[in-house]
């Protein structure tokens, strides 16, 4: 009599299982961020993460039957830290990069960026003044504009200075303090910085534009498949052109 119990207790144990959701059955990824990403990643007056990928993952994940939890990372280190498996994913604006692909993979493409100089609004000063004018240009370490500009400067012989930031938007304030003349940054986070503080984006600097993905371990294939699905889902769907229009972040710009 206890044996027919006990599996009868299995079976309904199994049924209720195989009804679960895949998050209840310990789907849960960690996606790291960078918390001086606005818009497309951030920490909100709450102390919550936000922002477009955040948003978008968070979509993702509910669709794709995963529970997600998204994290703040030193951005230098991000990468670091998914080798490591301390994160699953890293949706917050990265660029897909050749020396970022010897080490990870990363979904299909979802964004294009381009590259930008920021100065103060009154500014006066002209791309050329800022290349090879011994200007002083921040720029967020680890960044694919950082190694560019290095290469570039070292490469043509400018006449300027880079110093590294943890973020942007610290950059941005060292622009407003005059300790530097401009910062090299991606054109929504300079267009979210110029309608918060006393600055203006002055133009491209000639970088090419740069594709956003999201970045996983080069094992996780089953992880990938799913992501990538969920993105696809994602931007056919209407929520993809809300969260557009409430970060407000467009592929029309021209500079």
């Amino acid at each position: 009599m206890v044996k027919k119990k006990i599996v009868i207790f299995i079976g309904i144990l199994a049924l209720l299982l195989a009804g679960s959701s895949p998050a209840m059955a310990g789907k849960k990824i960690i996606n790291g961020i960078d918390a001086n990403f606005p818009p497309f990643a951030y920490i909100d007056k709450t102390g919550n993460p936000s922002g477009f990928d955040v948003d978008a993952m968070n979509w993702i994940a509910k669709q794709m039957g995963y529970e997600v939890e998204n994290k703040a990372f030193d951005w230098d280190g991000i990468v670091t830290n998914l080798l490591t498996n301390k994160i699953d994913i890293v949706a917050s604006g990265m660029s897909i990069t050749p020396d970022r692909l010897k080490m990870v993979a990363f979904t299909d493409p979802y964004w294009t960026v381009q590259h930008v100089m920021v100065v103060k609004k009154k500014s006066d000063l002209v791309l050329a003044n800022l290349m090879n004018g011994n200007k002083v240009i921040g720029v967020q370490q680890g960044t694919p504009e950082a190694k560019w500009l290095k290469d570039e400067a070292r490469k043509n012989g400018w006449n300027m200075e880079l110093r590294y930031y943890n973020s942007s938007p610290q950059a941005i304030e060292d622009i407003l303090n005059g300790r530097i003349a401009a910062v090299a940054m991606n054109d929504a986070p300079a267009k979210d910085a110029a309608g918060k503080k006393a600055v203006k984006v002055l133009g491209t600097f000639g970088m090419p534009p740069e594709n956003f993905g999201y970045a996983l371990r080069k094992e996780n294939t089953k992880l990938m498949a799913d992501i990538n699905e969920g993105l696809k889902r994602l931007m056919a769907s209407p929520y993809w052109q809300e969260l557009i229009k409430k970060y407000d972040i467009k592929n029309d710009r021209k500079f």
